[in-house]
């Protein structure tokens, strides 16, 4: 780390687990959501804590009973071990332990998309890549279940490391049977004129992603993209996708049309904050370095 003498005895006192300590707070500024994160006590957290700084000889965090800030040497040492200590674990991981890599979406999986990193990646790495359905909010990524999601729309998951690769064009869900569906295109003020259905649970366009004052103003909420889909071909409100279901037709009853003047619905990759599997993390760096946007 810039700007510290730490002796060799002291940088030999210093685990990963400490590093990953630091990084996951570096990222909360919150003693109690970091413990809570990374499964354990707030007094083992802040003994880690401690350790690396007496090690270091640096204070890394300015605490206070309200608050916790980055010192400036805190800030630089987040910057080196965020590209750091994902290499680190990835050396250190065995290379054979999962023989299939993850990768969880909630509804239609942009395959044209990130189909050159996935054949590249098991090419590379002799893994195979599996895309599981998993109709939740993260697609199984915050509770384990995947190493890796794919997330549609604003994103605010605490525990989670997300990179943008792409923003989609959003569309129009109406009923076949409905005299919307003769139309070409619709504009995204015009739906706050007709009945709406959210799925709130996997759903990417949610009620704040109208303006408060141009919000629809009769919403029906539903809790899966199966039942979403059958609510909107039996005649029962309007809902929003992203283009992709232009190209695919998800159900024959539902028919889709281009919105004009919405707002675009980003794209992310997403894996655990803390504890991440190394082929995740290759993966999102091919990913990255296939020309997508790295947020």
């Amino acid at each position: 780390m810039r700007g510290t003498s730490p002796g060799p005895s002291a940088v030999a006192d210093i685990g990963i687990r400490h590093l990953r300590a630091f990084l996951v707070l570096a990222e909360q500024l919150s003693f109690t959501q970091t413990a809570a994160l990374l499964h354990t006590t707030q007094p083992s957290l802040t003994r880690s804590i401690h350790r690396l700084e007496e090690a270091l000889g640096a204070r890394l965090f300015h605490r206070t009973t309200r608050n916790v800030r980055l010192s400036a040497a805190g800030v630089l040492l987040r910057e080196e071990l965020k590209e750091l200590l994902p290499r680190l674990e990835s050396a250190l991981a065995p290379q054979h332990d999962i023989q299939t890599l993850q990768i969880g979406f909630s509804w239609l999986f942009p395959d044209e998309l990130l189909q050159n990193a996935i054949v590249g990646f098991e090419r590379a790495y002799g893994v195979a890549v599996d895309l599981v359905r998993r109709d939740e909010r993260c697609a199984g990524v915050d509770e384990g279940a995947v190493q890796l999601a794919v997330l549609r729309g604003r994103q605010a998951v605490r525990g989670l490391r997300t990179m943008r690769i792409a923003q989609e064009e959003r569309v129009a869900a109406v009923s076949r049977r409905s005299p919307l569906a003769r139309r070409r295109s619709l504009a995204w003020t015009e739906l706050a004129e007709h009945p709406v259905l959210i799925n709130t649970v996997s759903g990417a366009t949610q009620l704040h992603d109208w303006p408060e004052d141009a919000r629809p103003a009769t919403v029906t909420l539903c809790s899966g993209f199966t039942e979403w889909l059958e609510l909107i071909a039996a005649g029962h409100g309007i809902g929003v996708v992203p283009d992709l279901a232009l190209r695919r037709n998800p159900h024959p009853g539902v028919h889709f049309i281009p919105l004009t003047g919405a707002p675009p619905m980003p794209l992310w990759l997403a894996r655990p904050l803390a504890g991440a599997h190394p082929l995740a993390l290759r993966f999102m760096e091919r990913a990255a370095g296939a020309g997508h946007m790295a947020a």
